[in-house]
């Protein structure tokens, strides 16, 4: 539990949730607003996912992410 709450991209994800309900209340209620939710929701999506493929890593499948992160 504690990998997805100290992870960066859901904390982002979360402000972006934050703005997006700051958005509802205050702003227009048109088209926009759906996208605004939608864009919203797909970010959560990708922030839980990329989370949840990082913790599923064997040590073999780091190590050799990290060698190749050095050679970048």
């Amino acid at each position: 539990m504690r990998k997805y709450i100290m992870n960066s991209a859901i904390i982002g994800a979360v402000f972006g949730g934050f703005q997006t309900l700051q958005a509802t209340r205050k702003g227009p209620r048109d088209w926009r607003l759906v996208f605004i939710w939608i864009s919203w929701i797909a970010t959560l999506a990708l922030a839980v996912g990329s989370v949840a493929d990082e913790a599923n890593d064997t040590p073999a499948e780091k190590k050799r992410k990290k060698i190749q992160d050095r050679r970048r």
